[in-house]
């Protein structure tokens, strides 16, 4: 005798879960919207490619925006270890890491509390809060004389930037169908490569400046934050909170725009908490997984990110060369991201992707860094470039939690465990340069090419979970008709048999 669609639901549930909750209680916001709608047959004629043009071009300039400001910000470190903020700090390397990693302890120690108030709060609006906070933070900075000063502005800058990443991934996930978020994701997280490029022309530029009041960092700083707070009225502003309520798409333009994500599973906003799925997050293998890969591959983005114009500048390059020196960089993660996530989408190739990327920016580049020899410049300068392409990585590690993870309170737990481990990756990444190890930094090096073979091990065995999970699904719902509205019923990943993994 077939299996009943309960039984099903309820084979899902592994050891360690709470009872089971009733399939539709406190359901997704979507449900709501469409079963409160009389005209939702008037989706039916909306042409849905111009729909998601309009939500392109509506959506993700703002994403894109404040991911790359994200970048920059916490980057103008980096620039100013080169335009005299080191000498007017009276900084050592040391404490110039401790800056690097503070930032991610900040930007740890508050992504479970983001994780809460953005599902409490309209998630535009609290993202474009956060970036006018932020902002004001980075322009501040530009007072900053001391070594103790600067713990408190990075301190405070990873506090609020901390919710940049989980909202843009939530975003994602609420507005695209699962094989559309790789490029999308790609589209923002690109913000890196151009970060880097931008905030190379503009030291070179502020390091043409001087004046008897302010340094050249300080009006870099300070430029800079101000225009970080504009870009979160803009957001605030023009950007919609939720397909539901987006008033720059018509009414039918909203009910086609909910009623393309049903075939995600995910649903698409809910406003209540629920423990149990924050406990169930915390059962479920690909979290760990997904967790301890992108640890393992963030080792190296804080090492380079932080300490990439000081490793230029010992190759023998002067400020400006060495400032100019980091383009190349940037345009290098912008051409390997926009690839990977097409190639993502494309061939649904997260995993994969992943691991050749791992392959080449880890293991290959790291390579060139630690084991050639300190004269041959161009090749140890090829490979610091090539470690870029390492950022190709994490947008397809943020599309796994978007496409993967259902329930609305386990998605926005998924995404703070996630960018949790991002900041213990990057808090790791700097404490590798040590004084003892300039100019040269050998062990750093070769932590690179480790840890980036370890993540592509670890890729492999979530990749083989993934496999396994779906093939026991197909079993189990064979001849099964699914449930009704089920798509938006705020079940997990692992509650509802129909929901199929994306590796």
């Amino acid at each position: 005798m077939a299996p009943t669609n309960e039984q099903i639901h309820q084979s899902t549930l592994e050891a360690g879960d709470p009872p089971e909750k009733p399939l539709f209680k406190d359901g997704d916001k979507a449900l709501e919207f469409l079963q409160a709608e009389a005209e939702v047959g008037e989706a039916d004629d909306i042409d849905e490619k111009r729909l998601v043009r309009k939500i392109d071009f509506m959506i993700v300039p703002l994403m894109f925006l404040c991911y790359l400001l994200q970048y920059l910000d916490k980057s103008l470190l980096n620039y100013a270890a080169v335009m005299g903020i080191r000498e007017d700090a009276d900084l050592t390397t040391e404490q110039y890491g401790t800056l690097a990693w503070l930032f991610y302890l900040g930007f740890l120690i508050f992504e479970f509390p983001h994780a809460y108030l953005m599902q409490r709060f309209p998630t535009a609006k609290y993202l474009g809060t956060m970036v006018c906070c932020w902002g004001a933070v980075v322009a501040c900075t530009s007072a900053c004389n001391s070594y103790g000063s600067l713990v408190a502005v990075r301190f405070l800058l990873g506090m609020f930037e901390s919710a940049i990443s989980p909202s843009l991934i939530l975003i994602t996930s609420m507005w695209y169908k699962r094989q559309e978020q790789p490029k999308r994701v790609g589209f923002w997280y690109i913000g890196v490569g151009c970060a880097t490029i931008l905030g190379s022309l503009m030291s070179f530029g502020f390091q043409h400046y001087s004046s008897d009041r302010f340094t050249s960092w300080q009006i870099m700083f300070l430029v800079v934050g101000l225009i970080t707070i504009g870009a979160g009225f803009l957001v605030i502003t023009f950007m919609p909170d939720n397909p539901m309520s987006a008033r720059r798409l018509t009414h039918a333009e909203r009910v086609a725009a909910v009623e393309r994500l049903r075939e995600n599973q995910t649903g698409v906003e809910n406003k209540h908490f629920k423990p149990y799925q924050v406990w169930q997050s915390f059962c479920d293998p690909q979290t760990w997984l997904l967790a301890l890969i992108t640890i393992a591959a963030s080792i190296p983005n804080g090492a380079v990110g932080s300490f990439q114009s000081i490793l230029i500048k010992s190759f023998g390059f002067t400020n400006k060369q060495t400032a100019l020196l980091q383009i190349p960089g940037g345009v290098i993660a912008v051409i390997s991201v926009l690839t990977a996530t097409w190639a993502s989408a494309r061939f649904n190739a997260r995993a994969l992707n992943m691991i050749f990327w791992s392959a080449v920016g880890g293991v290959l580049g790291g390579s060139l860094l630690a084991f050639l020899p300190d004269s041959n410049r161009a090749g140890k300068l090829a490979g610091n470039y090539i470690t870029h392409v390492v950022g190709a990585f994490l947008p397809c590690a943020y599309s796994f939690s978007a496409a993967n993870q259902a329930g609305h309170t386990k998605k926005v737990t998924m995404n703070a465990i996630l960018l949790m481990s991002f900041c213990l990756g990057n808090i790791l990444g700097p404490l590798t340069f040590r004084d003892e190890d300039a100019p040269s930094y050998t062990p750093a090096k070769v932590t690179i090419v480790a840890v980036d073979s370890v993540t592509i091990v670890l890729t492999i065995v979530l990749l083989a979970w993934y496999v396994w999970q779906n093939r026991k699904r197909e079993r189990q719902t064979a001849g099964i008709e699914q449930e009704p509205n089920v798509e938006f019923a705020d079940l997990t990943d692992r509650e509802n048999a129909w929901f199929r993994y994306k590796y």
